[in-house]
């Protein structure tokens, strides 16, 4: 049975998200990766990111918190501080693919400066005493890049090398580059991990049967659109409606008790449902309904009707 893991997704995959995914559908995850960290040169973690990464706060979890950065100084001192917390494992963001972050040639915006990337996991894994993973893209504008980059990559001794395979400019658009991602399973000296579109058991088994010798698949909106989806890959379980909804009550409950306000809590529920939503494609009126729900008590009315009553399809 192949490793899998929980990919991070930011406003999503907090805490409370983790925890009640954990109790709820637990025993499946092998590792949960944490929104993205940035650490400064003043401040190694904000109070809301340190408030995520808390022992305290994940307590039964594999964390694997995730380090943005382009300045290996920033990232060493994110090091420094998650060690202090108990932590020995760390990821390392060269793969997201925002403009606002790749502006600042951060994620996936390192990539077009090679000679700064080196540079930067030289000084990095010299100096961290900690297992250190990356997460990349394979380019910023082609595919073509990844061969030079993954000649970069062999330089050093990662826990794992997570590897989505398109480029910054793809955003999540486009098919994944599946030839680029066969060249890294022939040429890297490094584990890999396989992130990309694997939404359902269907295209979990296709990749499977294709990659058979990669070991470690990264989920992140597969999981968010259908919490069973572990399950169904470990244990051939079928999602059940109970559960769906015990998970979605726990959610509502743990963020109003967390948060200031309903807007807040709105936002995070309508939110979860532009990806849970596709497992009820009959539903239309009432994901409509969620979408404008003003107040918990609209929103919870709208909520139990589509749970209760609406056709799940995976």
């Amino acid at each position: 049975m192949k490793k899998i893991y929980f990919a991070p997704l930011e406003g999503i995959t907090g805490y409370i998200y983790r925890n009640a995914f954990n109790d709820i559908f637990h025993g499946k995850i092998n590792k949960y990766f944490s929104p993205f960290i940035s650490p400064g040169i003043n401040q190694a973690l904000s109070k809301k990111e340190m408030r995520d990464v808390l022992p305290e706060n994940n307590r039964g979890i594999y964390l694997v918190p995730q380090l943005l950065g382009c300045r290996a100084a920033d990232i060493l001192l994110g090091i420094k501080s998650l060690k202090e917390l108990g932590y020995n494992e760390v990821n390392i963001n060269l793969g997201c693919p925002s403009g606002t972050v790749v502006a600042k040639k951060k994620g996936s915006g390192l990539l077009a400066y090679q000679e700064e990337l080196d540079e930067f996991l030289r000084e990095i894994f010299e100096k961290a005493d900690v297992k250190v993973s990356v997460k990349t893209r394979i380019g910023k504008e082609s595919p073509l890049e990844f061969i030079k980059i993954l000649d970069i990559y062999n330089k050093y001794h990662m826990e794992e090398l997570i590897i989505h395979p398109r480029v910054q400019r793809d955003f999540y658009k486009n098919a994944p580059h599946m030839n680029t991602f066969s060249y890294a399973e022939v040429n890297s000296k490094n584990v890999l991990c396989y992130n990309g579109d694997i939404v359902s058991e269907e295209s979990y088994n296709k990749f499977c049967e294709g990659y058979p010798k990669t070991e470690r698949i990264m989920i992140g909106r597969g999981f968010i659109r259908n919490p069973f989806l572990a399950g169904e890959i470990t244990e051939n379980r079928m999602l059940c409606r109970d559960k769906l909804t015990e998970f979605h009550h726990r959610l509502l409950n743990d963020y109003m008790e967390e948060m200031s306000g309903e807007r807040p809590v709105l936002f995070k529920m309508k939110e979860l449902w532009s990806y849970m939503g596709d497992i009820f494609p009959d539903s239309d009126k009432q994901l409509k309904k969620i979408r404008k729900a003003e107040s918990i008590r609209s929103y919870k009315t709208a909520a139990e009707d589509i749970l209760r009553n609406g056709e799940i399809q995976v």
